[in-house]
């Protein structure tokens, strides 16, 4: 936990999904869904655990930027992941040192450790399918642990959607679990807590009237379809040059000993029984990712990183199980794997978590942030400024009015409660902070093109591609 604290604000630079889940954690604060109409883009449970876990930070450090006050949040849900970590592994039958050795697998990955600072909904889902694998796989196979475990699973996916491609693995784990004789009464059980918790969702959306789709609203199935086959696919990782391979490139740079350990000893794992879950865990989400044509986000990776160091410490503990002799020799060789481990990743691991900790990536955040809360600008509650959705709880918590006083870009040119409030378009703005994230979607918001070319910069910070520029809007370019 340390090494995820240190420096927690200044590295990675911030993802502009960060800021939407702040924003639409704050927004369930204030008895909201979210901070713009909410569309069903995700469901809402990821946000509205961040809402209970940002309170303190908040309170506790108000001066810092709220994406930094975000991050902390973030500390606790990292712990209880890797505590349930070292707990899956004891289930599927790793002795007290090898959990151990998965859980630190996984604590000190850097591709782990820099995935877990940042604000994605991923790290929720994946601590309630922990649990769930964790009830699954129980060895007093209570029906209420089996029932738990269908309860976790839905809350994990009423977190994250995507992690549902893992429900046919948990049931294999489930099987596993139970008892012959009440296996029928486990699987009962499981699908009473999976329905029943994870019905609640349609049931909204239905009472709603915004189950499906229609006109002039929303819709859960229209949002559905649209994450599913409406956006831009991300190619294939096999092919040079795409979205995809450019992904597996960047998680192989941060680590590939664990993914490519872990890899090949999930398939080796395949051949011990109790391993199996996390085997086909690993598997199953392996092949998802090298699906041709699909959308790969960049916080997928975060699902596998669990499994795979389960993979690896109980492969390795299988084969030492293996080895002839007394059980002082077997001891000798466990502890000689682990020094090999450590002396083949340890060095790359130490470069990469230490460039973790000593980056400052995000000073020209910090400074955009500190401009908007101390700036004079006038009355804040008149002045409309546009913002990435990084910093746009930063200019609500500075004073300017949420929602269409403090506009997120992306809403410029896509919700009507926005554009009826901008007779004049982009004639109606005072002021854009102009952030990478902002100015790489101007091709695709005629609204936000026009803002930026007709904008005057009053600050600056940072240089280049990474620069953040205070815009005032009036004349010309």
């Amino acid at each position: 936990m340390a090494v995820r604290a240190w420096g927690i604000g200044n590295y990675p630079f911030p993802n502009d999904d960060e800021g939407t889940y702040l924003a639409q954690a704050w927004a369930v604060q204030h008895g909201e869904l979210a901070h713009y109409t909410y569309w069903y883009d995700h469901p809402p449970f990821g946000w509205m655990q961040l809402a209970g876990v940002s309170w303190l930070p908040s309170w506790l450090l108000p001066d810092l930027p709220t994406l930094t006050q975000g991050r902390i949040a973030m500390l606790p849900v990292a712990a209880a992941a890797c505590v349930l970590t070292y707990v899956v592994g004891r289930r599927v039958g790793l002795v007290r040192p090898a959990a151990a050795a998965a859980m630190l697998l996984y604590a000190l990955s850097p591709l782990a450790v820099v995935l877990h600072r940042q604000i994605y909904l991923d790290n929720f889902a994946l601590v309630w399918a922990l649990a769930a694998f964790a009830f699954a796989l129980s060895p007093r196979r209570h029906l209420w642990h089996h029932v738990g475990a269908g309860a976790c699973f839905a809350l994990a996916m009423l977190s994250k959607e995507t992690i549902g491609v893992l429900l046919p693995v948990l049931l294999v784990a489930l099987w596993q679990g139970s008892h012959r004789s009440t296996r029928k009464f486990s699987l009962a059980g499981f699908g009473s807590g999976f329905l029943l918790t994870g019905l609640f969702y349609p049931l909204y959306a239905l009472l709603k009237g915004e189950l499906v789709p229609g006109a002039g609203h929303v819709s859960l199935l229209g949002s559905l379809k649209f994450q599913l086959g409406g956006r831009e696919g991300s190619g294939s990782a096999f092919e040079t040059g795409t979205d995809a391979h450019q992904l597996f490139a960047d998680w192989l740079t941060r680590d590939p000993y664990l993914l490519v350990g872990g890899g090949a000893a999930a398939v080796l794992a395949l051949a011990v029984r109790r391993l199996w879950p996390v085997a086909l865990a690993v598997l199953m989400l392996v092949l998802v990712a090298l699906r041709p044509g699909g959308y790969l986000p960049q916080m997928y990776v975060i699902q596998a990183l669990p499994f795979l160091a389960i993979c690896l410490a109980g492969t390795a503990q299988a084969v030492v199980a293996r080895l002839p002799g007394k059980p002082h020799v077997r001891a000798v060789a466990a502890v000689a794997a682990a020094l090999t481990a450590v002396a083949i990743a340890g060095p790359h691991w130490y470069d990469q978590d230490r460039t973790i900790a000593a980056t400052d990536d995000n000073r020209v955040y910090r400074d955009a942030a500190h401009w908007l809360r101390d700036t004079s600008v006038g009355d804040r509650s008149k002045v409309r400024i546009v913002t990435d959705g990084v910093l746009w709880l930063d200019a609500v918590d500075a004073g300017y009015r949420p929602g269409t006083g403090v506009i997120w870009h992306y809403k410029l040119d896509q919700d009507p409660a926005v554009t009826k409030t901008l007779p004049h378009g982009w004639r109606d703005i005072d002021y854009v902070v102009s952030t990478p994230a902002l100015r790489g979607e101007r091709t695709n918001l005629p609204t936000l093109g026009a803002l930026l070319a007709h904008g005057t910069p009053v600050a600056t910070f940072g240089e280049g591609d990474g620069r953040i520029e205070i815009l005032k809007i009036g004349g010309d370019a």
